[in-house]
């Protein structure tokens, strides 16, 4: 499994967690470093990881690229005129690097790349003010954003449109599909709610003790949360 991690000191880093060298089949993990780069102008605000490729996202309004196995900057992209707010990849379950990468921005619109070659195919405005959050759907047809107008808006990705758009009331920082692609989750300060993804409608809502930060799902179930 790799890992990478972005700063406000505008750094990128990557890791490899492996089995401790002298317990080869022990479950404990440590962490190998694979790279570290001053990549961007500004801070880093977005990261994501998928097989072999890692993109990350930043004040300065690129993107940049960086292959795992060989610890190396693939280039960068510049197709974004404000912030990179969310940056996440596509990967069929069939492949082993990511067909597509999604990324977000402060002006409200979504850009979608072809990643063989990191080939730009559409900009899509979604929002009326800045995306906080996407997230893909398993089968890679469709996508979830939602933003600072306090929207959800669903990406249809087979034509390049966005297909759904409604007013929450409230601003959502983030939103993640589940593993299985039937619920997705969003996160508004300390409440996260649940909902079904054919209709949105709302299966559960709790409350944290605390603003969720960051957000992942999980197997069987599982969602996995970060407070402030």
């Amino acid at each position: 499994m790799s890992l990478i991690a972005g700063s406000y000191e505008k750094f990128i880093w990557g890791f490899k967690l492996k089995p401790l060298k002298h317990e080869p089949s022990s479950q404990n993990l440590t962490l190998t470093p694979l790279f570290s780069y001053q990549s961007h102008l500004a801070h880093i605000t977005a990261a994501a990881a998928s097989g072999p490729a890692a993109a990350s996202g930043s004040a300065d309004d690129t993107i940049h690229l960086y292959d795992l196995p060989s610890a190396s900057s693939l280039g960068s992209l510049h197709q974004h005129t404000s912030s990179v707010t969310a940056v996440t990849f596509f990967t069929p379950p069939s492949l082993s690097f990511p067909r597509n990468l999604l990324s977000a921005s402060a002006d409200g619109s979504v850009c979608i790349f072809d990643t063989d070659p990191f080939v730009h195919l559409k900009t899509v405005l979604v929002h009326k003010k800045a995306v906080n959050d996407l997230s893909v759907h398993p089968s890679g047809k469709l996508a979830l954003t939602v933003g600072r107008d306090e929207c959800l808006a669903m990406l249809n990705l087979v034509r390049g449109r966005r297909s759904f758009y409604c007013r929450l009331g409230r601003e959502a920082s983030l939103v993640k599909f589940d593993l299985g692609g039937e619920r997705f989750f969003m996160v508004t300060e300390e409440k996260v709610g649940v909902h079904e993804a054919e209709d949105a409608k709302l299966v559960t809502e709790f409350e944290c003790p605390k603003r969720v930060l960051s957000a992942a799902p999980g197997e069987v179930s599982f969602l996995l949360l970060s407070v402030a």
